[in-house]
């Protein structure tokens, strides 16, 4: 399916920057930023292109996603022609940004939302859930649950079979060795944060 020429980047920090590089990746030919905050705000009269939820905080990703949603844009999905992503695994076609060298194995399921930042790994079964975040070169083992809102920061790692509750964050370098509870993890092993 032929891509539209025009999207809008809902957000221009450095999250929508590095969307944008994926969108152009993609083939589309301009990037509108819209900021609430400064240049170009979203309004609903807007022509109907494209359109991405460039916003690194998840909440508030959730937030923008909705309210664009209910207004009728076609929120698209950005993945990064250099990921590897099996035939078997099942990504949302709204709102996930898959960057460049990302690995997306069998059975995997990557729900709306949801950032794959470079260099990291989904293995086999995984389920990554709405609007969480899995940050750059973080490693998800065998059949890992992560739930709503999550958030793995740089270089973290959850061990095969484990969950991660909803709003948790695992720090940068942490290693989850047993299914936790909504928290904030951090240290190998992971421990919660007091």
């Amino acid at each position: 399916m032929e891509k539209t020429k025009k999207i809008y980047i809902y957000g221009s920090g450095g999250h929508g920057l590095v969307s944008a590089d994926v969108a152009r990746a993609m083939g589309y030919k301009k990037c509108i930023f819209l900021d609430d905050n400064k240049g170009l705000k979203f309004d609903i009269s807007l022509p109907k292109y494209d359109i991405f939820i460039a916003i690194g905080d998840n909440k508030t990703r959730e937030k923008i996603f909705k309210r664009v949603n209910k207004c009728g844009f076609n929120i698209v999905s950005l993945i990064h022609p250099s990921a590897i992503i099996s035939k078997s695994a099942k990504i949302s076609k709204k709102g996930v940004l898959i960057m460049p060298q990302v690995i997306v194995n069998a059975r995997a399921n990557i729900q709306k939302g949801v950032i794959l930042n470079s260099s990291c790994v989904i293995e086999h079964e995984c389920k990554v859930a709405e609007f969480s975040h899995i940050s750059v070169g973080a490693k998800l083992a065998g059949n890992v649950n992560i739930k709503k809102r999550c958030f793995l920061g740089i270089n973290s790692a959850i061990l095969p079979n484990l969950s991660l509750e909803k709003d948790s964050i695992l720090g940068g370098g942490a290693l989850l060795c047993k299914s936790a509870i909504t928290g904030i993890y951090i240290g190998v092993p992971a421990r919660i944060k007091e």
